[in-house]
């Protein structure tokens, strides 16, 4: 059973919410469901350390789906991973009657999570789901949590034996299928890392290759 509050912070539980997080639970593995939770406490966490006012629904939805474009749902796409991620955050918020102008928050939210240098400069909801994906991957930020802090939630929702490789396996698997979608991002480091077949595009080869005289 998910707790109600981690270090202070609360979990919703809506109706929305129930629903969002039984249908999330039933789409990813562990691995990738877990991730989401602890990325939506700590991006509460650094909300609340900044004092900024967010929807906590909100976060909480674009936490949860920021990584569902990795399951094998979506082993036939060609879009980027984020993008399935927040189509689908869209279409599960619209059926149930949400407006289109925080649907747009949540679609953003997913959809930029792993475009570095832009999301901190969007609404808090949008901000704060790159920092919380970013510390748990990363551990961007890490020392800006408390020991207490981060105890907590680790103790509400456990990181697994061995997450860095397994997260880098799930990157892997999400995207080996799609190769071009990881050109302009940083995804393309977790194709090489695990592919050593893999070639990376070089833009500046593109540009020269290009029709363009001069």
């Amino acid at each position: 059973m998910t707790p109600r509050e981690v270090s202070g912070i609360r979990i919703p539980d809506s109706q929305l919410a129930r629903e969002l997080t039984e249908f999330v639970r039933d789409t990813e593995s562990d691995l990738l469901y877990n991730h989401s939770l602890r990325c939506y406490c700590w991006g509460c966490l650094a909300g609340r350390r900044k004092a900024l006012k967010y929807d906590a629904e909100l976060l909480y939805a674009a936490s949860m789906f920021h990584d569902i474009g990795l399951t094998s749902k979506y082993e036939n796409s060609e879009l980027r991973f984020e993008v399935d991620g927040a189509n689908a955050a869209g279409d599960f918020l619209r059926s149930h009657g949400i407006s289109e102008a925080d649907i747009e928050t949540v679609w953003n939210a997913v959809a930029l999570h792993s475009t570095p240098g832009i999301p901190q400069f969007m609404r808090a909801e949008i901000a704060l789901v790159q920092t919380g994906a970013g510390m748990d991957v990363a551990g961007r930020g890490y020392d800006e949590f408390t020991d207490a802090e981060r105890q907590a939630v680790l103790a509400a929702f456990p990181r697994e034996d061995d997450f860095k490789s397994r997260i880098i396996d799930a990157f892997y698997q999400g995207m080996k299928h799609r190769p071009a979608s990881t050109i302009g991002t940083f995804n393309d480091d977790f194709l090489a890392h695990k592919d050593p077949h893999f070639q990376r595009v070089d833009m500046c080869a593109v540009i020269y290759a290009s029709k363009w005289q001069g």
